[in-house]
Formats: C-alpha cells, sequence, structure tokens
C-alpha cells in the first residue's frame, strides 16, 4: 500500500495548496517527459488525487486503504477482514467481555487450515485420476475416455490453484491484525461467562 502523504512528502495535516504544491514540485521531475519513471509518476498523481478528493482522503486516513492504491492481494485481504468485523459488530456478547481480534486470528486460522485440507483432498483426488489415466487401455482412434479423464485433472489444478491463492489472500487479511491488541474487561468477561 503507497502512503500518499510519503509520496508526496507532505504532513497529514496538509491543506489543498500544500498538497498541490508538493504534488507540482516532485511531477516536474518525476514525469516520463522529463526523464522520469512512468510508475513513479502514475503513483505520484494517483496520491494526489487521492488527497485532493475529501471523501477518498477521509477513507483513507480513516482505514489507511485506498482501492486505487492498494495492491490486489491488499483489497481482497480487506474483504475477508470485512466479514469478520460484520461478526463482531453483530456480536452480542458486552464489548471487553471477549477478545475479537483473537476471534478474528483464530477464524482466519481455520480458513487456512481447511483450505490446505482441501488442497491434500484435490490432490488425492488428482493422483488417482492420472493413475487410472496411466492403467486404461486407449483406443485406437480416439482417446475419449484420455481427454475426459486430462480435462478432469485439469480442472483439479484450477480448482488447487484458487485455493492456493485464496490461502494467500487469507494469510494477507491475517497479516493486517498485525500490531492490533484488545483490552479484556474483567469483570464484562465475568459477567459474559455467567450468562
Amino acid at each position: 500500500m503507497i502512503d500518499p502523504y510519503e509520496m508526496l512528502g507532505i504532513s497529514r495535516e496538509a491543506d489543498g495548496a500544500t498538497i498541490k504544491s508538493a504534488y507540482r514540485k516532485r511531477a516536474k521531475t518525476a514525469h516520463p517527459d522529463a526523464g522520469g519513471d512512468v510508475d513513479l509518476f502514475s503513483r505520484l498523481t494517483t496520491s494526489y488525487e487521492l488527497l485532493c478528493d475529501p471523501v477518498r482522503r477521509k477513507v483513507y486516513d480513516d482505514t489507511g486503504f485506498d482501492p486505487e492504491l492498494a495492491d490486489t492481494k491488499d483489497l481482497q485481504g480487506l474483504v475477508i477482514l470485512e466479514t469478520l468485523i460484520n461478526e463482531v459488530i453483530l456480536d452480542e456478547r458486552e464489548p471487553g467481555s471477549f477478545d475479537p481480534v483473537a476471534a478474528m486470528r483464530r477464524k482466519l486460522t481455520d480458513k487456512i487450515v481447511n483450505a490446505r485440507i482441501h488442497i491434500l483432498e484435490m490432490e488425492r483426488h488428482r493422483a488417482r485420476i492420472r493413475n487410472h489415466i496411466d492403467r486404461i487401455g486407449r483406443k485406437p482412434e480416439t482417446d475419449v475416455l484420455g481427454r475426459m479423464l486430462r480435462s478432469r485433472c485439469e480442472t483439479i489444478g484450477e480448482a488447487i490453484g484458487r485455493a492456493e491463492n485464496e490461502i494467500e489472500n487469507i494469510e494477507k487479511a491475517y497479516g493486517m491484525l498485525d500490531g492490533y491488541s484488545y483490552e479484556i474487561d474483567a469483570v464484562a468477561e465475568i459477567k459474559s461467562a455467567a450468562e
């Protein structure tokens, strides 16, 4: 994730004039026509546009994320965290009586474990199909069964790839929880346990 304030070299309290001035100063050297890097100039422009848009800036300041500055994995991680946040919001237990951050970490860990188990099952299934392919006699003219079995192997391979991608996204979401802790209120915890 790109920090637009860092990109422009300004403080978080910068006003519109300061943002514009910093952008113009950096754009002079970063612009491709001036020998600058195309990617750097693109990130610089996106940062400027974000900070000039009061709604996007507020969202970025509140969350630390902006879809245009985020990596695809960051966005997928945010989507995963969003569902967990919704569960925390809907949890009827008294705030302070349980640790929602630890609960989110447990759920993410469970998702990773389940996805890895699913991958192992798919790999075993694919190995059985490959074993059948190796043992089946082929019809001289056309190999309908062989093509069907190979197609199944390819489909399983694609599913394994998607599951591995899902694990990467979940791990990204898990990493976004780094540095967070939650203070448990001992009285609320006891009260919640009694209910």
